[in-house]
């Protein structure tokens, strides 16, 4: 009697078992855009409201800034230089303000190229292989990005991106119109954190006397 009491439970647990299947919830893989954003801080960008900046250029004994303000969430931009102050609305771009739109699109590029990869439209991004790094030799990640021919300021561009295990982008080699030979090969280095925002303060070029670095940064979160 016990054997067959036995036998009726493990029967009706193993019934119970098939009638109630575990449901497994697919995580869909993340894109390497999205990795690589992430790895610099993507997710704290929805809480940005105001982020300030200067770019500037060292080269040799010569020197040259513009210091950006700019209201993601409504789009509002200040440039400033030593001759000249610019407020305007990139929702409104006339031809008073574009001049100015244009360099503000070129420094917010550089500063924050890992999240344009998961902002900007009409892009393609290859698959991610092993290469070697232009600049340190090393065997790294490297994806490229292409932008259409079409819209823009600087339609065709490529670049290759260079980045660790990490997802931090180290270097780039940029090709002008999506020409076979570099255009300018920098690297990223100093990476530092604002408020969540990971950013690569400064880009070398090998062999020469030449800076593009990122001072007076300010993230404003809300």
């Amino acid at each position: 009697m016990k054997n067959f009491i036995l036998i009726t439970f493990i029967a009706l647990l193993f019934i119970s078992c098939k009638q109630k299947p575990k449901t497994r919830i697919a995580q869909p893989d993340l894109s390497i855009a999205d990795k690589i954003a992430n790895a610099h801080g993507f997710e704290n960008w929805k809480n940005v409201t105001e982020i300030q900046f200067t770019f500037n250029v060292d080269r040799d004994s010569s020197h040259f800034e513009r210091t950006w303000n700019w209201k993601p969430k409504t789009n509002d931009v200040v440039m400033m230089t030593t001759k000249d102050t610019v407020t305007y609305n990139r929702k409104s771009i006339d031809s008073l303000s574009m001049r100015a739109d244009q360099g503000f699109i070129n420094d917010k590029f550089w500063l924050l190229v890992p999240f344009q990869l998961v902002w900007d439209e009409g892009t393609t991004i290859s698959n991610p292989i092993k290469t070697e790094a232009p600049i340190s030799k090393t065997e790294i990640n490297k994806i490229t990005l292409t932008y259409s021919n079409n819209g823009g300021y600087t339609p065709g561009d490529a670049y290759d991106l260079f980045y660790t295990d990490d997802f931090l982008i180290k270097e780039w080699i940029f090709r002008k119109g999506n020409q076979k030979e570099p255009s300018m090969i920098t690297s990223f280095e100093n990476h530092q954190d604002f408020k969540g925002i990971k950013i690569a303060l400064e880009h070398k070029k090998q062999g020469e006397n030449w800076n593009l670095n990122f001072t007076n940064i300010k993230v404003t979160l809300e």
